[in-house]
């Protein structure tokens, strides 16, 4: 079964989760976007052994300390969508305008796209492809679980911005309503900042995309 710990990093409280096999204790992590320091202590004191990055979009609080983790444990990094080639390639640029240590541009690995699926151990999470944040935008969906690992898609009682380069207010919709709900009312997201919640609350109640907002 896929365990999973979040933790907020960095000064914009991002939701970085190590996610891991019960079985094999084989773990990724979800959108290390800095203070590795912590981050690896914590997979340390889970007992887990890191074996890919995974990346849902490439903001600055998501993946600046992506290339410097890669490097540091000889890791794969596995997304996001080739959308957000051109945020990779800020990354410094967007580690020196929002204050964040330098931060490297990287080329992933593997670039993933809708109805990929990424494995850890014996767990196996689908890729829907959720563009709108990002053009590049990806979601890591476990149906065992009832777990997704949405980025900056969808928050609780809150929508991901699209005001950023790249953003797209009406794709963002489209890719909640399409791409989301049908993973389940009952499933469970993990947002990129803020508070876990249900995609069913969402459906009904989110004042953005919800059917009673």
């Amino acid at each position: 079964m896929l365990r999973y710990l979040t933790v907020p990093v960095t000064a914009f409280a991002q939701n970085c989760s190590i996610v891991w096999c019960d079985a094999t204790l084989e773990a990724a992590i979800v959108d290390p976007g800095g203070d590795l320091d912590r981050l690896l202590a914590e997979v340390q004191r889970l007992g887990v052994t890191l074996k890919a990055i995974w990346l849902t979009h490439a903001h600055i609080d998501h993946a600046g300390a992506t290339a410097e983790l890669a490097q540091r444990l000889s890791l794969p990094i596995v997304g996001p969508h080739e959308g957000d080639r051109f945020w990779i390639d800020a990354l410094p640029q967007q580690g020196a305008m929002f204050g964040f240590p330098p931060s490297q541009a990287f080329t992933p690995t593997r670039w993933l796209h809708d109805g990929d699926t990424v494995q850890i151990g014996h767990c196996t999470l689908a890729v829907r492809h959720c563009p709108g944040h990002t053009p590049g935008h990806v979601v890591f969906h476990s149906a065992e679980a009832q777990r997704a690992f949405v980025g900056d898609v969808l928050f609780v009682g809150s929508i991901g911005r699209t005001d950023f380069p790249g953003g797209n207010h009406a794709e963002l919709l489209a890719s909640i309503r399409e791409r989301l709900w049908p993973m389940g009312d009952e499933t469970v997201f993990i947002p990129g900042h803020g508070p876990e919640g249900s995609f069913g609350q969402e459906r009904r109640f989110n004042p953005y995309v919800g059917e009673r907002g």
